[in-house]
């Protein structure tokens, strides 16, 4: 069982905190309102009809396909629902509402992977493009390992862009965890070196690796990224033992072609959907969960350092389609 199972219970058996849990869930029903007020209110009014109806289905996938699901995505759904309606002789509008939310729970539930690593430093590499939100993702996970007695070291990979040192610098240390650092325009390669050292040779649990996400092409992507886990793999051949993208949320489709051209060029293990409390119409996951089949690992739920939330398939299919008082 990884750390990050035995941490926070994802993908298996490891005990989780319930209050954790019902913190979070408050913290995903939340972030979700304006999607669950909005096209899945919607979608939900769909299933107040007497009967099921063609028109009952090509609505449902029109509404799945403007709340970001992705028409492939929208299209598998629908179809397996039509299936299990057909197969299980449902005739009741209400029961098919039932079968859509196993149905998309289920989406998001095929893409969790059981780790098995018990390595000590846990090295992340964090990935994604300019402006989706890494610097705060890592700041808010650092402070989540913190908060469960992990020592935590940060690395400011990410060199190419202007301030991107300084920020992650003020970061950790309003968190209070130390940052491995060589300024803008250093190599990338000679920081993670650095702070690879540091975690195996001090009393380290996490270490946590930012990266650019401004090169010129994906080519170039490939090259820094494959660099940087040659690096890392020198000192800890197991290494990175999680390669997690970030997305923000709100830019819908052009977030799910970011999600495919990363997990083309890097060896990403999960996913971060940022931003999920702005404009973000929160079908997004399914649509990475179905078509880059790579799990979501937690979402961003807000600006404090304690809104980030370990994604769980049924808590956010539930907020999703919650009624609100």
């Amino acid at each position: 069982m990884s750390l990050f199972q035995r941490l926070f219970g994802r993908g298996g058996d490891a005990p989780r905190d319930e209050a954790e849990a019902a913190v979070e869930a408050t913290q995903i029903a939340t972030a979700t309102a304006q999607t669950r007020r909005g096209f899945f209110s919607q979608i939900a009014s769909l299933f107040g009809v007497s009967q099921i109806s063609n028109e009952l289905w090509d609505d449902l996938e029109a509404l799945l396909v403007q709340a970001d699901v992705g028409v492939p995505t929208a299209t598998y759904l629908v179809k397996r629902t039509k299936e299990r309606v057909k197969r299980t002789g449902v005739i009741d509008p209400q029961e098919v509402r039932t079968i859509l939310h196993a149905e998309m729970v289920q989406v998001l539930q095929d893409q969790v992977r059981p780790e098995d690593d018990t390595a000590r430093p846990y090295v992340i590499l964090v990935v994604g493009v300019n402006g989706a939100g890494k610097t705060t993702l890592i700041a808010k996970l650092a402070h989540r390992y913190l908060l469960h007695g992990k020592k935590v070291l940060l690395a400011a990979g990410d060199t190419f862009r202007a301030a991107a040192t300084e920020q992650l610098e003020t970061w950790a240390e309003r968190v209070g965890v130390p940052v491995i650092t060589r300024g803008q325009g250093a190599d990338p390669g000679a920081v993670v070196y650095d702070a690879v050292e540091a975690a195996t040779t001090s009393d380290c649990d996490v270490l946590i690796i930012d990266t650019a996400g401004r090169l010129h092409a994906k080519v170039n992507l490939m090259q820094e990224l494959t660099k940087l886990r040659n690096i890392i793999r020198r000192k800890i051949p197991s290494a990175p033992h999680e390669v997690l993208l970030v997305i923000d949320g709100t830019t819908g489709q052009n977030g799910v072609l970011q999600a495919k051209a990363f997990a083309a060029a890097s060896d990403v293990t999960g996913v971060v959907i940022t931003k999920l409390d702005g404009t973000a119409k929160g079908g997004i996951a399914f649509a990475i969960a179905r078509e880059i089949q790579r799990p979501v690992r937690y979402v961003g739920t807000g600006e404090r350092m304690t809104d980030l939330a370990l994604f769980d398939a049924t808590t956010f299919v539930d907020a999703l389609f919650a009624r609100d008082a």
